[in-house]
């Protein structure tokens, strides 16, 4: 079953609320035939950018913003209230400490690369996560509607998949700060939903396929093929109803892309995790784990963007409990990921990233917990055809401000293009028919390259 779903308002103290508008149980509709649908997304990016890259991303987003000094950037030397409850060990790169709740990072950041010294001025959760996944400043806390597509959509749009039959574009997780959809660009390149949101609902904020589309194509007979008049009807519907937010630029596209899901064994199979060995899937683990092993089976058959959300890192209290609940797991995916990706010969060709939408207060508040911080924040990346095993700028003593090669949004966005073959002033077409950048500005470290 295919469901599509409208957006609703939603906020995040009050949860998020969702519709379901149309389920999709059919070989073909509207007369389209399979081979004509297999062909659109990938005719589209061909004609929209003519360079194909081998590559694909894996974006960790924390969002919520995770602490710098109780994972890359430790600080032992530091008062108590600043260096927080943990103790740092050794990882497999010289000098390179990182908390003892990581021991899988430990042993791979000889492969990775850690830019202890990002840093921006933006510490509304809503416009900093915006301006981190889509390069531009947009929304806000008071003002949440996206105003630019994110990097994935922007990937979707001018490469499409590596592979015909499968989504360009995939997100696990999401409900939280963030935006990876494809405001302006159009829904069909909003990813795929899956998983849950950092509250345990069932994902699916943006209008697009989820993963039950998959759990009927097996056993599609007539009696499913739903009466075509009724379903153009409910399509109408649902387009007067998403126009209004202003998110569907053409109802064709995500028919298309819709229908392609539904019918490909591509992507049907990468969702077959008991296909893994079972030392593999043991490894890994359960919970963000397997959606991890799901990730690095996403991009094998041919994703181009796979975002995961590893929780909900706002930790204004608590932060010892809280972190001793969520990094051990978020560390198993992590790690566990890279040194899979490293073993399978794949990750020159996947490029790993880690970050939330700002870093946490050096000192320790009155609750026990670490508020907002956008001046510091350590961000990873592994793979991606990048040269790695260093660290990359620098703080102070409490890990409050950079004292050497401070990063920031538009650099960050810049590596993530990079690696997939684009540069931040190629160009796309706004709504206003002009040419607007990628990205404003922003380099890729030259330590990187």
């Amino acid at each position: 079953m295919l469901t599509i779903q409208s957006p609703t308002g939603q906020r995040m103290c009050d949860r998020i609320s969702r519709r379901r508008c149309l389920e999709i149980g059919s070989l073909s509709i509207f007369g389209l035939s399979l081979s004509n649908l297999l062909q659109s997304e990938t005719a589209q990016a061909a004609t929209t950018y003519p360079r194909k890259s081998p590559r694909s991303v894996i974006m960790i987003w924390q969002h919520g913003g995770p602490s710098q000094l109780d994972t890359f950037d430790m600080k032992p030397l530091a008062p108590s209230e600043y260096r927080g409850p943990y103790s740092p060990i050794n990882s497999s790169l010289p000098g390179l400490d990182v908390c003892n709740l990581m021991p899988e990072h430990a042993k791979i950041m000889d492969k990775a690369t850690v830019i202890r010294s990002f840093s921006h001025g933006n510490g509304d959760h809503w416009a900093a996560a915006h301006w981190m996944l889509t390069g531009r400043t947009g929304a806000t806390g008071s003002d949440r509607a996206p105003r630019q597509p994110s990097m994935g959509a922007v990937a979707s749009h001018l490469l499409g998949p590596r592979r015909t039959g499968v989504p360009a574009t995939i997100n696990i997780n999401d409900g939280g700060f963030g935006y990876h959809g494809g405001a302006w660009m159009g829904v069909a390149h909003n990813p795929m939903r899956i998983g849950e949101d950092s509250y345990g609902n069932e994902a699916g904020r943006l209008p697009t396929a989820d993963a039950k589309s998959f759990s009927l194509v097996d056993g599609l007979t007539t009696d499913r093929v739903m009466n075509r008049s009724a379903l153009q009807k409910q399509f109408d519907q649902l387009k007067r109803d998403v126009d209004q937010r202003g998110q569907f630029t053409s109802m064709d596209d995500i028919d298309q892309q819709a229908i392609e899901i539904l019918l490909s064994g591509k992507a049907r199979d990468a969702f077959h995790l008991d296909k893994e060995d079972e030392a593999t899937r043991l490894r890994y683990g359960t919970g963000w784990g397997e959606q991890a092993l799901l990730a690095r089976r996403l991009v094998e058959a041919g994703v181009r963007f796979v975002s995961l959300n590893t929780g909900y890192w706002d930790d204004h209290g608590n932060i010892k409990g809280a972190l001793d609940n969520k990094l051990p797991r978020h560390d198993k995916a992590v790690g566990v990921l890279i040194q899979d990706l490293h073993e399978r010969g794949m990750l020159e060709d996947v490029l790993v990233v880690t970050a939330g939408e700002f870093g946490r207060t050096p000192k320790i508040n009155g609750n026990a917990g670490r508020d907002h911080w956008p001046g510091t924040q350590s961000i990873l990346f592994a793979g991606g055809g990048y040269r790695h095993g260093q660290v990359i700028g620098s703080t102070d003593d409490t890990a409050s401000t950079p004292t050497s090669r401070k990063i920031g949004v538009e650099d960050f966005c810049a590596i993530v293009y990079h690696s997939l073959g684009l540069r931040v002033d190629d160009t796309i077409t706004d709504l206003s028919d002009r040419p607007v950048h990628l990205v404003p500005g922003g380099v890729v470290p030259r330590e990187m390259l």
